[in-house]
């Protein structure tokens, strides 16, 4: 382990009364670093089909899916992986990674996974519960004070963004930032437009940035703002995670990136995931792509944020609701560690207990209604009707997908894994997520 460059560099270089601190969080950590298992679950590795109940035959209809969608310009390239049973029976690229300059997809390309960070996050949220940190319904305002007496929006004047607010009707809660219900909004992708206009001039970073900008400084300008609602009346998706990535480093005394490193990314060998890559890896980015008007498939140009962000600019911002990018093999691997019941080789990352919780309905009707699935901590979680309108998964089966067009999910009782690799914006005619589902659910053969 490289100490990680110094903790990065002493948390950028602290002041002489927080170094007491540093010494003591760092002390902390070496008595508080992964616990080894009684179980060894082994690493993800490849293996035939047969020999974990899938059908070579039928797996060969993911490809056949792929191939025709790329055929039909739909997707300019894409990576597949599919796994059961701790074996990867399935890893293949079609396709290109990026169209102008001809470069074909591979299967250890790195893609920008976007909100697929939240359940990492989330993870790392859990590990440091488990050590009895917090409580879940703790205020969050008792650790990151600018949060205390939150307003709810009342009034919104589009001439000059000017507004009203009325006192929430509580404090906003560890959990409430879990499950999106706390009334955080998410600024230049949120669906009120009100709300894209304050954080527009309140100059919320939104997802990422290649600006000289930390998490610490954007979640306390995001904690004066106004909510949509008070928490726990509604899901509302939002930067939730985002300030439990600085809630991390509060209650770690690390820096965020530094804590996932260490205590999630290299223990599971998760080698490929990061913030920001090193310039080694910087190649295997695949690129941003939309449709030009001529129809050709083009790099996504600068918007609200630059897409060449982890591989440029200040490299400060580690949001934890979108900022990591990944390969196909590395969050399969994440993936495991849940299927696992929170133990990869030998290395418990979070108790089987833990995991229940995470997985049990945590915002009641708040999420989907009665559309087949709920809202557990970080994840989408199939339920009975939706296994019998079928193509889901089980029972329990866990999902999400990222801004440009990522997809993952895991299927305990059929101990399967997929995940759908794209990297698009803008409209696409894209079916590949809903079907990659269904076809890997076919694929079952014992």
């Amino acid at each position: 382990m490289k100490f990680s460059i110094i903790k990065r560099e002493i948390f950028n270089t602290v002041s002489l009364k927080n170094f007491l601190i540093i010494f003591l969080f760092t002390f902390t950590f070496t008595v508080n670093a992964q616990t080894k298992s009684i179980k060894k679950s082994p690493p993800l590795s490849e293996s035939s089909p047969e020999s974990v109940g899938m059908s070579t035959e039928r797996l060969a209809r993911i490809d056949a899916m792929c191939k025709k969608t790329i055929q039909n310009d739909d997707i300019p390239g894409v990576v597949a992986l599919v796994a059961r049973n701790g074996k990867i029976v399935h890893l293949k690229a079609f396709g290109m990674a990026d169209n102008q300059s001809g470069r074909s997809m591979k299967t250890d390309d790195i893609f920008r996974i976007a909100s697929q960070s939240k359940a990492i996050t989330a993870t790392a949220v859990m590990m440091l519960w488990e050590e009895g940190k917090y409580k879940l319904d703790d205020p969050i305002s008792k650790y990151i004070p600018e949060f205390k007496n939150p307003q709810v929006l009342n009034t919104f004047q589009y001439s000059d963004v000017t507004y009203t607010t009325v006192p929430a009707s509580r404090e906003i809660t560890i959990r409430d930032l879990l499950t999106h219900t706390s009334g955080i909004g998410y600024g230049a992708i949120d669906s009120d437009e009100r709300f894209q206009l304050i954080y527009k001039k309140a100059g919320i970073v939104d997802l990422f940035t290649t600006e000289n900008i930390s998490i610490e400084e954007n979640v306390k300008k995001l904690a004066k703002l106004p909510l949509h609602h008070n928490p726990g009346e509604k899901f509302t998706y939002c930067e939730g995670l985002d300030v439990l990535g600085y809630f991390i480093e509060l209650m770690s005394g690390m820096p965020f990136d530094v804590f996932l490193r260490e205590r999630i990314f290299e223990p599971l060998g998760m080698n490929d995931t990061w913030f920001y890559l090193p310039e080694e890896k910087a190649e295997r980015l695949v690129s941003i792509q939309q449709k030009s008007d001529k129809g050709k498939w083009i790099r996504y140009p600068i918007t609200f944020y630059d897409p060449n962000y982890p591989i440029t600019g200040a490299k400060r911002f580690f949001s934890g609701g979108a900022g990591l990018c990944s390969t196909a093999k590395d969050y399969a691997t994440f993936l495991q560690m849940y299927l696992n019941g929170g133990e990869l080789n030998g290395i418990r990352i979070l108790s089987r207990t833990t995991i229940q919780s995470m997985m049990a309905n945590q915002t009641g009707n708040l999420w989907g209604g009665d559309t087949g699935s709920y809202y557990g901590l970080a994840f989408d979680v199939v339920d009975q009707k939706g296994q019998a309108l079928g193509g889901q998964g089980s029972v329990g089966t866990f999902n999400w997908g990222g801004y440009f067009n990522t997809q993952y999910f895991a299927d305990p009782k059929e101990q399967t894994i997929g995940v759908l690799m794209k990297q698009t914006q803008g409209p696409v005619s894209d079916d590949t997520s809903w079907m990659f589902r269904l076809l890997v659910g076919q694929a079952v053969d014992d």
